[in-house]
């Protein structure tokens, strides 16, 4: 499995100063087969590794499964027919314990979806807002707004393969109580990296993850959202935007979601009672208010 980095030779241009040819390290991203019981279920675009834990995040954020209790083995095979053909770990097929229903024809994906957007296969809108097993709405968490605030530095500190690549998202689940760093996952597509911490917490016996903050280098989507939902983690806290319907959905199941987490900056868009008070500073003359100075700097960040 070592095709998590790729390199190239690169023309690389310096105005005023002439190209150079080189080598360059690419991120790598295929496709991957999820398959039930040997029914092909989705294929998406992402990062080779921790594939199973990709696969279980998946099902458990599309409602297919409750836990790894419920996953009986998951196996790399070859393409499709199976007839033979050289396997080349694109493919992965989840046995599912004998107490699982199958996916719904209904509610499984058009078969094809793109690192950038885990939903947009979906066969139906409806079928987008899963019932999470657990709830997060009674979940204790509180924090404080500087904790929050050291989350994206902690998780870029960590992005070993984006440090080699500069191409890839991460998600890492934090404890709420200590700002331990529990799991980080990268990935091409930011629900990719999502599910395999998921996938992680579930084979791990940590679901539902109470009392964690699910921390993304990029904005944050409702497909986020709904996959902290599902694996009860009652906060999600992004570096960039959060959509509309991100913002209605975190609402709605009572999670905290926190924007534009900069610096000493974010905003907290639903259940703001989970996070403390912050620490007040005399403010100098001329101080900018801080939501001001967050809506200035939104342009050259959103990822």
């Amino acid at each position: 499995m070592g095709r998590i980095t790729s390199s190239r030779p690169i023309t690389r241009i310096r105005l005023g100063y002439g190209s150079t040819r080189r080598p360059d390290t690419l991120a790598v991203e295929e496709p991957l087969e999820i398959r039930a019981d040997g029914r092909p279920v989705a294929v998406t675009m992402r990062t080779p590794g921790h594939d199973v834990e990709l696969a279980t995040g998946f099902f458990l954020s599309e409602g297919i499964i409750r836990g790894s209790r419920d996953v009986v083995q998951a196996i790399h095979c070859g393409g499709p027919g199976t007839g033979g053909e050289l396997n080349t770990y694109n493919v992965l097929d989840v046995t599912l314990a004998p107490h699982v229903p199958p996916p719904s024809r209904s509610s499984e994906r058009n078969f094809y979806t793109t690192s950038s957007c885990g939903v947009c296969g979906k066969a139906s809108i409806d079928a987008v807002r899963t019932v999470s097993a657990f709830g997060v709405t009674d979940d204790d968490l509180r924090i404080t707004p500087e904790l929050i605030a050291s989350l994206p530095d902690a998780l870029r500190e960590h992005q070993d393969v984006f440090d080699k690549t500069g191409g890839l998202h991460a998600a890492g689940l934090f404890d709420a109580a200590s700002g331990e760093l529990l799991v980080l996952r990268e990935d091409v597509g930011r629900h990719n990296a999502v599910d395999k911490v998921v996938g992680w917490a579930a084979q791990n016996g940590r679901l539902p993850a109470r009392g964690t903050i699910l921390q993304v280098s990029g904005r944050a989507s409702f497909e986020l959202v709904q996959k902290a939902v599902m694996a009860g983690i009652p906060m999600l806290s992004a570096v960039s935007a959060p959509s509309s319907l991100a913002v209605e959905l975190a609402v709605e199941s009572g999670l905290t979601l926190a924007g534009f987490v900069r610096g000493p900056r974010l905003n907290v868009y639903s259940r703001p009672d989970r996070v403390l008070e912050p620490a007040v500073e005399q403010q100098g003359a001329g101080g900018a208010d801080v939501g001001t100075e967050v809506e200035e700097s939104r342009p050259a960040a959103v990822r």
